[in-house]
């Protein structure tokens, strides 16, 4: 898996992502994924989803593409920053999203969600590591490495 979003979390009508802390009496405790790392607890009346159970549908199938692979396709053709946001026209969403998932299903397939996918793709490549999978020549078989995220590496000492 390119990057793990088994603990990452959309609340609705809450901007941002959250990681999962712990469960508790009333709810869940979150955690902001900013610079600031706010906790809280989500309570259950809110709609959580995570990251790991959402996919995009795919045009003539009824497989769906699951958000880690598609954020391993931007990180690939766009790296770790995009130039597209939210704030983006729909045109250049439409084509930012036919350029990492060319069979994306149009119809199921909102503007909005291309835009929470943008979003939260940003948000990922700051705070969470992306793994690369790599072959080894001698014995053919997977290796992965953790590539550090760039809110790591520009805090080292020097």
């Amino acid at each position: 898996m390119p990057v793990d979003l088994k603990e990452i979390a959309s609340i609705a009508g809450m901007s941002g992502l959250y990681r999962v802390v712990s469960p508790s009496r009333n709810g869940i405790v979150v955690e902001t994924l900013d610079e600031k790392g706010n906790r809280f607890v989500a309570q259950s009346k809110h709609r959580i989803s995570l990251l790991s159970e959402i996919s995009v549908y795919q045009e003539n199938s009824e497989e769906t593409l699951p958000l880690s692979e598609v954020f391993d396709r931007i990180r690939k053709q766009h790296g770790p920053e995009i130039t597209i946001s939210s704030k983006s026209s729909n045109p250049e969403l439409a084509t930012f999203m036919e350029s990492v998932v060319p069979e994306y299903d149009r119809e199921r397939v909102y503007m909005s969600d291309i835009k929470k996918i943008a979003g939260w793709y940003s948000i990922v490549s700051k705070h969470l590591p992306f793994t690369e999978t790599q072959i080894s020549p001698d014995t053919d078989t997977e290796t992965v490495a953790p590539e550090t995220p760039a809110s790591e590496t520009q805090n080292e000492p020097k």
